[in-house]
């Protein structure tokens, strides 16, 4: 269990380590960045103030994660998409200016770095404020921006065989992304990478390459009928995962990493490309011209997985916000609730109260 909850903790804390290096050059040009930075790029953190914040990417995952272990708390799975919904509220919440006089649902919400306004989508705010989100059959926009891919995440971290099947998995990736993205692509690169996260952390013997390429079938085979852009999605992934991985600054430009399905071809290239190792693996993800939090939270998130909360280096998580949130909501993810008949405080201050450890 202890070496399944590294790779857990590894996850989330490689997710934000991604998200808060390419915070400080998202959407900068990679002329601009090298101007800024060097020829090289940024070769670590641009810190202000001594502190290493969060954006909304490791928020969602955050919230969601938090949302989950509600509905696992509850013990039945058809609340899953209901906990969802409140925990995406709850960070819409966080994120208006006025003090919110509502109870939350999810404890992640009463801490300050969890609450901070960076790198937001406006259209998924925009969406959460209407009162009826969107399903994948009735969507509500054709929003293709990558602001709520690392929702997914958070569900391949849920993902446990004695919890649901896999294609449940699959069907709630979509549903959730759903909620604020109508982009057929988007919500397609929501399933992908959720089975990636899930796949990883229940067979990490099982080589990265192998993963992705499983992951993508699993979409496709699952959605075609429904999506027809499934099979090209899977065709422009796949190029990607069987492709050259020279680890080339030219390669990542090429992918653009601007919509969800580039970001998520963009961290699979680098995934693969740093041949495990981590820290090449989040220079490469942030140093291009696009939605380089983005990339850099989804690759983190993947190596996280892969490689183990161990193998991240120590600079990284130095200085860096929410580390200690973030292990918790994993080891949680990882154990589950607490069998039946046994009360633990510490849970029930957490997933029942809305109320941090020992609030």
């Amino acid at each position: 269990m202890e070496r399944e909850v590294n790779r857990y903790q590894g996850c989330l804390l490689g997710l934000a380590v991604g998200d808060a290096m390419g915070y400080t050059i998202d959407e900068k040009s990679w002329r601009e960045i090298q101007t800024a930075y060097g020829p090289n790029g940024l070769l670590g953190y641009d810190i202000a103030n001594g502190v290493v914040e969060l954006s909304s990417y490791t928020q969602l995952a955050a919230y969601i994660a938090n949302g989950l272990l509600v509905a696992l708390t509850r013990g039945r799975r058809e609340y899953y998409l209901r906990y969802i919904t409140l925990a995406l509220k709850d960070w819409l919440r966080s994120q208006q200016f006025y003090r919110d006089p509502e109870k939350p649902l999810c404890w992640v919400s009463r801490l300050p770095e969890f609450r901070r306004r960076h790198c937001r989508d406006s259209r998924m705010l925009d969406t959460l404020r209407t009162e009826a989100l969107g399903t994948p059959s009735r969507p509500r926009n054709q929003n293709a921006a990558p602001g709520a891919l690392t929702t997914a995440v958070a569900l391949g971290l849920s993902f446990q065989p004695e919890r649901m099947d896999p294609a449940f998995l699959g069907v709630l990736a979509a549903q959730t992304m759903a909620l604020t993205h109508g982009n057929p692509e988007t919500i397609l690169s929501s399933v992908v990478l959720a089975y990636t996260i899930a796949g990883i952390l229940q067979e990490p013997e099982f080589p990265l390459q192998q993963q992705f390429s499983q992951s993508i079938a699993a979409m496709e085979g699952q959605f075609s009928r429904e999506f027809p852009q499934a099979a090209g999605l899977s065709d422009m992934l796949l190029q990607v995962v069987e492709g050259d991985k020279t680890g080339s600054r030219e390669a990542m430009e090429s992918l653009h990493c601007q919509t969800a399905d580039q970001c998520l071809a963009g961290a699979m290239y680098a995934s693969l490309a740093c041949h495990g190792d981590f820290d090449t693996g989040m220079i490469l993800s942030v140093n291009h011209s696009g939605r380089s939090s983005a990339v850099g939270a989804v690759t983190g998130a993947i190596l996280g997985a892969q490689l183990g909360a161990e193998a991240l280096p120590e600079f990284y998580l130095e200085g860096l916000e929410g580390v200690q949130p973030l292990r918790e909501l994993a080891e949680d993810l990882a154990k589950g609730s607490p069998a039946s008949g046994f009360f633990d405080d510490d849970w029930d201050h957490k997933y029942t109260q809305g109320l941090p450890s020992g609030g």
